[in-house]
């Protein structure tokens, strides 16, 4: 057995209705081994974070190949399975999708989230037929590889459109269909509505996490088998680096790196 194919088969075992995998999403190799140095069972990657740490805007612009490069370093850092969102695919077709999902393949990874809007300024939810037939790619491309890629399809029912628990779950029904493993429903943290969705899935359900959002241990509860924090990590990160900013250059003081992980103990996580 390959190591790649025991972390893939290790990342779909996390999985667990009321014991869910908690992902405090990465963007760089550091950021992936300080979470993985905390006791993570595995790493995700968060888009717009790895698309900012490279100058790029969230949505699909970042590109392909500086996503699987970002990927394969953050797969070189850690040892636990590592999972990559990439977005709607990199790809205006499910061949590009295709392309993507084995580019990040080829570097280590087990996991990719692939959302269902289009990408854009005001991004729309694509077709379910179109979508599924990206998903059915992805998971073409999995098997040609050999490797149980944990496909996380993504649907943006609750974050770019009212919320709808019965389209969201005919979308998560079809998407299944299609060869998705699992559905990642970001912008619902209602607790009623989330166990309504847990109840109507046949497969682990991801919610997206942060403040205003339920505790893990009620998430558990509610049967959710995956927590990921996405991007809000990252951004936090720069908060802080906007608030040294704005304080080196206003009072001259540091009072906000007060706190700050020392040059030694991050040097030695990249001593491996």
């Amino acid at each position: 057995m390959t190591d790649q194919l025991a972390r893939a088969e290790l990342f779909h075992s996390l999985h667990v209705p009321g014991t869910p995998v908690v992902l405090v999403n990465a963007w760089d190799a550091a950021s992936a081994r300080i979470v993985e140095a905390a006791g993570a069972h595995a790493v995700a990657t968060t888009s717009a974070g790895v698309a900012w740490s490279l100058g790029a805007p969230d949505g699909d612009v970042l590109g392909r190949e500086l996503a699987a490069d970002a990927v394969g370093r953050i797969v070189g850092t850690v040892s636990v399975p590592v999972s990559a969102d990439i977005e709607a695919g990199y790809g205006a077709t499910p061949e590009q999708v295709a392309e993507t999902v084995s580019a990040v393949l080829a570097v280590g990874a087990v996991g990719v989230n692939i959302e269902d809007a289009a990408p854009g300024d005001v991004p729309a939810l694509r077709d379910v037929a179109e979508q599924s037939a990206r998903l059915s790619a992805a998971r073409a491309a999995a098997d040609r590889a050999g490797v149980p890629l944990f496909v996380n399809a993504r649907i943006d029912t609750f974050l770019r459109g009212p919320g709808n628990v019965a389209e969201t779950v005919a979308r998560a029904t079809a998407y299944l269909v299609a060869g998705a493993d699992g559905v990642f429903v970001p912008g619902l943290v209602d607790p009623e509505t989330i166990g309504k969705l847990v109840a109507n899935v046949p497969a682990p359900v991801n919610i997206l996490a942060g403040p205003g959002a339920p505790a893990v241990p009620e998430l558990a509860r509610l049967g959710v088998a995956r927590v990921s924090l996405g991007s809000s990590v990252a951004e936090g990160a720069y908060a802080v680096a906007r608030r040294a900013a704005d304080e080196a250059f206003g009072a001259g003081t540091y009072g906000a790196l007060a706190g700050a992980l020392d040059y030694g103990t991050v040097n030695r996580l990249l001593r491996r």
